[in-house]
């Protein structure tokens, strides 16, 4: 099925709680109220044609100037080997979207992982907690005006001048790797023994002029 009639069933079913197909350059996409987001879901899943099997990943875009995070699904259909992506666009200053992990199992980390780096809560999750960073962790890292905290219980990441640090250290690690092989090579060079001198026959005496023949000495009569 093309994404265009899956997106014209999705119309013919939900209305208005879901867009057109956009008309981008890149990945197209359906835009999804949030409020209805598990009923799409679960009858893209279920529902014969669509049958989407796979949710191949979950991950959101913070858009400050908009007031909002995007929450995009990358869906797939292992049957019938056709793609689909929906977008839920949350309220920046509190962003909620309910849970889909009760569709897909998958769901329960990829939503932990944008709930860590983006502030996303996903109502109804069996387990929302931070997921790469600890829990008492402050702000979210992906959000656009994130701002390092200076450290973590008296772990510093800030460095004065990280590009020129990293040029020298990248510098250092080059020369060593150099050093390194070269000692290698001239290691193998000496294991190797010296290969015996081989002389040269003498080349043969050209041959002389040939011997006249000795003057016969018998009388005739």
């Amino acid at each position: 099925m093309t994404q265009e009639e899956l997106c014209t069933q999705l119309a013919a079913q939900f209305g208005d709680a879901v867009s057109t197909l956009s008309e981008t350059k890149g990945d197209r996409f359906v835009t999804v109220k949030g409020e209805r987001i598990v009923e799409v879901c679960t009858y893209l899943k279920t529902t014969a044609g669509c049958e989407f099997d796979f949710c191949r990943d979950i991950t959101a875009v913070d858009w400050p100037v908009r007031k909002a995070i995007e929450v995009v699904y990358h869906l797939y259909s292992m049957t019938h080997r056709h793609g689909l992506i929906l977008k839920v666009e949350a309220n920046r200053e509190a962003p909620a979207v309910a849970t889909v992990e009760g569709v897909w199992k998958a769901a329960n980390w990829l939503e932990r992982e944008i709930y860590d780096l983006f502030g996303v809560n996903f109502t109804g999750h069996s387990d929302m907690r931070r997921l790469l960073l600890p829990d008492d962790w402050v702000g979210y890292p992906l959000r656009k005006d994130y701002q390092e905290a200076g450290g973590y219980h008296g772990i510093s990441n800030t460095r004065s001048e990280p590009l020129v640090q990293l040029t020298k250290v990248t510098d250092e690690v080059r020369k060593a790797i150099a050093a390194e092989a070269a000692a290698v090579a001239a290691a193998a060079a000496a294991a190797v023994p010296a290969a015996p001198a081989v002389v040269a026959p003498a080349a043969a005496a050209a041959p002389g002029p040939a011997e006249p023949a000795p003057a016969s000495t018998e009388r005739k009569p």
